[in-house]
């Protein structure tokens, strides 16, 4: 706070009326700085709006082949044993399907470490429980080749998630707390399904973890003297429209464009019988959610490049904003912030190339009765139903390679392309805003080293030695008054002196 002296002399609003035409050029740079920040939230803002359209949209939801599938599979018959789905490859083939055997996976089960034991038993108590193995810092399981060693603290249910976590041993693990046996299962089902497992408890080297659990009946291998214990899966056996198919390794498998889960053994002469039906119902509705998504992000697109900018309302200083409602500062706002990307090259490349993509596949979407709008619409999409239906009746493959892209050349359809566009559009946001192609998120940490980033530093460098500048005059400008001040009553002073000794008063 600074005092002012005896001059009367308002020195705080003349020195304040003095500084305010030599903070405009600071008002100037914070109003720029300002733009830049809104115009980087609103870029942000964008990517998140074409991030989900690539991701969420093109990706996870309309390029999945069942989004575009015109068929379902009819089951009847024996209908707990075989479930039927159809792809968007069924060929209408009706099958008898009669399950003579199950795919089995490798199997193994100890003898059990005892009755009623919690899965948060230790491998240290259970040894003690049990009183089988040889007490043990750590125990060994080798599995498939591969040696998984466990820590006596750890417990059966952590036992049991390193097990299953590991990726190369090829088995999972679960326990049964009632008889305290641990069963191992080879991931893989039939004939190729394995799972070797070698005792080794051999002087100086760990418990095998197996021995806790009562062990396993053993095979002794005559060149390494271990004992080894090894199981193999089995194949399914079916039949379908009474031919005799023996070699299915899964109990999932895919004929005449339908994929079947076998779940049980059918009886004799009670068949699951499974037909397909053409169902257009899921491809009309990705269709129509993927063209008012695709107009969706197209109208935003446009509405951007076509705002009117309003030179005329530059963003509000902290002064003018004091001076206004709550209600004219938002109004105001709402102006300095209209334009802010018209005419905006990255998104205007953007909107080309959405509607080159359409453009170059006008023919096969019109005969699908997907068309463009009139000229002022900018690319609006619409879409007949009635046509669009009867295509996907007469020929849904032609839509799906249409959109998705053929077997032969997957990466070409529709969706795939305009994931790269996106791609593109996304990468320069990114290059210029400081945003993310890999992160779509409204609160996402900006990139400092892009374009935008480069010059807010800048502005904020200005803006210090600006404000540096301006306070460095304003304390010059108050000792320039004090001194006057000084002066002035020294004078008054002086003045005082001589008129009493010449025996007059002021």
């Amino acid at each position: 706070m600074r005092i002012n002296g005896f001059s009367g002399m308002d020195i705080d609003s003349m020195v304040k009326s003095m500084m305010t035409a030599q903070r405009v050029p600071l008002d100037k740079l914070n109003q720029k700085k300002t733009v830049l920040e809104w115009t980087r939230d609103s870029y942000r803002e964008l990517n998140n709006k074409m991030f989900t359209f690539k991701n969420a949209k093109l990706k996870d939801q309309f390029g999945m082949s069942a989004a575009l599938n015109s068929y379902k599979a009819v089951v009847t018959g024996n209908m707990d044993a075989v479930r039927a789905t159809a792809t968007a490859n069924a060929n209408g083939v009706t099958m008898n399907v009669e399950v003579e055997k199950l795919a089995t996976q490798a199997k193994m089960e100890t003898q059990g470490a005892g009755t009623v034991i919690k899965s948060s038993t230790t491998l240290e108590d259970l040894q003690k429980k049990s009183g089988i193995a040889t007490p043990s810092d750590k125990y060994e399981l080798y599995v498939n080749g591969v040696n998984i060693s466990l820590d006596k603290k750890l417990s059966i249910s952590e036992v049991v998630t390193r097990i299953n976590s590991n990726a190369d041993a090829k088995a999972t693990a679960k326990f049964d707390e009632i008889t305290g046996k641990l069963t191992l299962l080879s991931k893989d089902y039939g004939d190729k399904a394995k799972l070797d497992v070698v005792n080794d408890a051999s002087a100086g080297k760990a418990s095998t973890l197996l021995d806790v659990f009562g062990g396993i009946s053993s095979e002794i291998d005559p060149i390494t003297n271990e004992s080894v214990n090894k199981s193999t899966g089995s194949n399914a056996k079916i039949k379908i429209n009474n031919n005799s198919i023996a070699d299915v390794e899964s109990n999932v498998l895919t004929i005449n464009g339908i994929t079947l889960t076998l779940n049980a053994i059918t009886e004799p002469g009670k068949p699951t019988i499974i037909s397909t039906q053409n169902d257009t119902t899921k491809a009309l509705e990705t269709i129509k959610s993927f063209v008012n998504d695709y107009n969706e992000l197209l109208a935003t697109l446009n509405s951007k490049v076509n705002e009117t900018r309003y030179r005329d309302f530059p963003p509000l200083t902290d002064e003018q904003k004091k001076e206004m409602t709550e209600n004219d500062i938002k109004l105001w706002e709402e102006k300095a912030k209209s334009g802010l990307f018209k005419d905006d090259g990255i998104l205007k490349t953007t909107i080309s190339d959405m509607r080159m993509e359409i453009m170059g596949r006008l023919k096969g979407l019109s005969a699908a009765g997907i068309t463009t709008g009139q000229y002022f619409e900018n690319g609006k999409l619409y879409i007949d139903e009635k046509k669009l239906q009867e295509a996907l009746e007469k020929n849904p493959q032609e839509i799906i390679d249409l959109l998705q892209g053929p077997s032969s050349a997957p990466t070409t359809g529709l969706f795939d392309k305009l994931q790269e566009v996106m791609e593109k559009g996304m990468g320069s946001l990114a290059d210029k805003a400081g945003t993310s192609k890999f992160d779509g998120s409204l609160t996402a940490t900006f990139k400092t080293e892009s374009s935008m980033g480069r010059q807010l530093k800048e502005f904020n460098k200005q803006i210090l030695n600006l404000r540096e500048r301006l306070a460095n005059m304003e304390n010059r400008y108050y000792k320039q008054f004090t001194a006057m001040e000084t002066a002035m009553t020294k004078y008054q002073s002086q003045s005082a002196s001589l008129l009493s000794s010449l025996g007059m008063t002021s």
